[in-house]
């Protein structure tokens, strides 16, 4: 390549390096960091965050970036270089809508926050909580302010994760798959006293839980020697290069879906990451393409195959060596209705699949409200509890059940939940094309072979990093835009079989 384009790629990658030290240190504040830390690591990294926005900012890059077009012009559109320039474009526009100074500060006050955070959710105090809060979505507002926008300030803040919707589609989304979601749980939760998930809830080791968990997630293709395993408050994933992709999860010693299927949930996203094209390393094309392509990875090996019939047919036996004790005379059938046991519950992150997109709902109400004016900070705890009645018909017995739950919030993470539930409906439009392309995949996961499946995703998804939007890979993928058609099929077919309807 030319001498301009080569000269942009190590400009760029001196910023990727400030932003990736600023992810280790993020990490370390989630995984390692004692909380007495919190105030000089909100220093530290709001440091790195001006040093990384000023350097992306520049005239520098402004100038090495027209250079770069004009070396490129005419070159394919999925090619590299050509890919390179225009999602770069797009993050340059973006971004020098955003001062420095606000960037510094929402990184120092986000920083903050989630040491704050963690206390009030361990105390169940909202109050706690609150005052951060507000200062969070005072800056948040000011973001969406910033970016702009053409009808509403929460489309801005969406728009950063899943680049090119807009709220009123995603209202269009919600509301084009609720009716068929609460008529299915409707008829599940009529019959509940079908299915018991009893045995999920007794003693389980947690030095055993997570060797069972590690044991899953390498076979499925999480690699080790690229990849780590920790504990956090809330699970997560983050990646400092292709080549370490690093996931957390929490232990429950009575329950064994937390731990579990969080680290499936999780490795699905490290997968991504490690699956990007080896040309695509130290560019900004590295990785996920948008957050609910992203999600769609986590789901599929959570649910698709984590909580499948076939799955535990395999795994159940597995899964007796590590606990005899516990599941002495229970059968894999009896096992796989127990994790997929449909029940109106308050923690999202371990939700069922039937109920998972309404918790998702809750939080695009208020998000929405909050960016808005409509619902105030003070008043958000109350809001919860009401919407979450009016969707669940239960309330939350205490805050850290309801507006404490999630760690987004203190992280500024405004626009984000909406790509939960999007990611839902494309782990099943793209596990279906992957089975016109290979039908034998259910029973591979029957016996065990799981490479098939991944092998179809680092092919048709991962290797292109951020290439391709979330539309114009899903139309690639599928020959569709996201629809929720596939979703609905997928969960009535799966939970009347279930539950016998």
């Amino acid at each position: 390549m030319g001498d301009k384009y080569e000269q942009l790629v190590s400009h760029l990658d001196e910023f990727q390096d400030l932003e990736y030290a600023g992810a280790i240190l993020s990490w370390d504040q989630q995984v390692n960091m004692p909380p007495g830390g919190a105030m000089a690591r909100a220093r530290q990294l709001s440091t790195l965050a001006r040093l990384s926005h000023e350097m992306f900012t520049s005239d520098k890059t402004a100038r090495l970036l027209e250079d770069a077009e004009r070396e490129v012009d005419g070159m394919p559109y999925d090619s590299d270089e050509a890919s390179l320039i225009r999602v770069v474009k797009e993050d340059f526009a973006e971004r020098t809508k955003l001062p420095t100074d606000h960037v510094a500060e929402f990184t120092r006050v986000t920083a903050e926050a989630h040491e704050v955070w963690v206390h009030a959710r361990a105390n169940n105090d909202f109050a706690y909580f609150r005052p951060m809060l507000e200062r969070i979505v005072d800056l948040v507002i000011q973001s969406a302010e910033f970016l702009g926008y053409a009808d509403q300030p929460y489309d801005a803040l969406i728009n950063r994760y899943e680049r090119g919707i807009t709220t009123a589609r995603v209202k269009e989304i919600f509301d084009g798959h609720k009716p068929r979601l609460v008529s299915l749980i409707s008829d599940v939760t009529a019959h509940a006293d079908r299915v018991s998930d009893a045995v999920l809830h007794q003693g389980y080791d947690v030095d055993k839980q997570r060797a069972f968990g590690l044991d899953m997630v390498k076979r499925f293709g999480y690699d080790m020697m690229r990849g780590q395993q920790s504990v956090s408050v809330h699970p997560f994933c983050t990646s400092f290069s292709r080549d370490d992709v690093r996931i957390t999860t929490r232990f429950d010693s009575n329950w064994l879906n937390p731990a579990l299927f969080g680290m499936m949930h999780e490795s699905g996203h490290a997968m991504y990451e490690q699956g990007s094209s080896q040309s695509l390393e130290g560019t900004l094309l590295v990785g996920g393409t948008s957050l609910g392509v992203h999600e769609s990875q986590s789901r599929m090996w959570e649910n698709i195959v984590g909580r499948s019939r076939g799955f535990w047919m395999w795994a159940f036996p597995i899964l007796q060596q590590y606990f005899p004790t516990q599941l002495e005379g229970v059968d894999a059938e009896t096992f796989y209705k127990a994790i997929n046991k449909v029940e109106r519950s308050f923690i999202r992150v371990e939700a069922d699949e039937a109920t998972y997109n309404l918790h998702i709902m809750v939080r695009f109400e208020l998000e929405t409200g909050l960016v808005s004016g409509k619902i105030k900070v003070a008043d958000v705890a109350r809001e919860w509890n009401d919407r979450f009645e009016s969707y669940f018909g239960v309330v939350p017995p205490d805050d850290a059940h309801g507006v404490l739950q999630d760690v987004h919030w203190s992280s500024g993470l405004l626009g984000y939940f909406p790509t939960y539930a999007l990611g839902n409906l494309l782990s099943v439009q793209y596990y279906n094309r992957a089975l016109q392309d290979h039908p034998s995949i259910p029973d591979e996961i029957a016996a065990g072979k799981f490479d098939t499946l991944l092998h179809w995703l680092n092919e048709n998804i991962h290797q292109y990093g951020r290439k391709f939007t979330s539309d114009e890979l899903t139309r690639r993928v599928t020959g569709e835009s996201i629809q929720s058609d596939d979703y609905i099929a997928y969960l009535e077919g799966k939970f009347k079989d279930v539950y016998g309807l």
